[in-house]
């Protein structure tokens, strides 16, 4: 099995180095058929407005439209994929509301924000980022949005000398 990578020209980040208010949209992610079709094969999610398109027709919805939790997995796949990432850190959970439907072939991104960072209160040398989220479709309109809580490590030589909050 192969594995993809991406070619970024901006570094991984530490906690020391994201302020608060800094913004990032992400590469773009078109949800195709195939794609819905693979989410179900991997969870079992076979719930027919996903995967049946003639019972998708008689719901409000009136077409497929894809899991909720695929749209979740984009967003978090999409925001690895942004110059502006952490050096991998430690995922303390997301809230996360489904808006709008995903339909298929539509065109998401992800905007997000630092919207808060503190010290980590148990661990030396970490630091908490809350990054409040939006997947965006292509006309613009938020189909998901939530945060992401997030403990990533303080630079390196940093934390030694700086107080940690108790």
């Amino acid at each position: 099995m192969s594995s993809a990578t991406n070619q970024f020209d901006s570094p991984e980040l530490y906690w020391d180095d994201a302020n608060e208010g800094d913004v990032c949209i992400s590469p773009t992610y078109t949800v195709t058929e195939e794609r819905i079709n693979t989410y179900a094969d991997l969870t079992g999610d076979f719930t027919p407005v996903h995967v049946d398109e003639e019972y998708a027709r008689t719901t409000p919805f009136g077409t497929r439209v894809a899991h909720g939790l695929l749209g979740l997995s984009i967003a978090d796949g999409l925001k690895t994929m942004s110059e502006y990432r952490f050096v991998p850190g430690m995922s303390l959970g997301w809230s996360w509301d489904f808006v709008r439907p995903i339909k298929i072939n539509d065109v998401v991104h992800v905007r997000f924000t630092v919207g808060t960072k503190r010290l980590s209160k148990s661990r030396p040398g970490w630091g908490i980022v809350i990054l409040p989220s939006e997947l965006i479709n292509q006309h613009g309109e938020v189909v998901h949005r939530g945060e992401h809580r997030l403990m990533v490590p303080r630079r390196p030589g940093t934390f030694e000398t700086a107080e940690q909050e108790v």
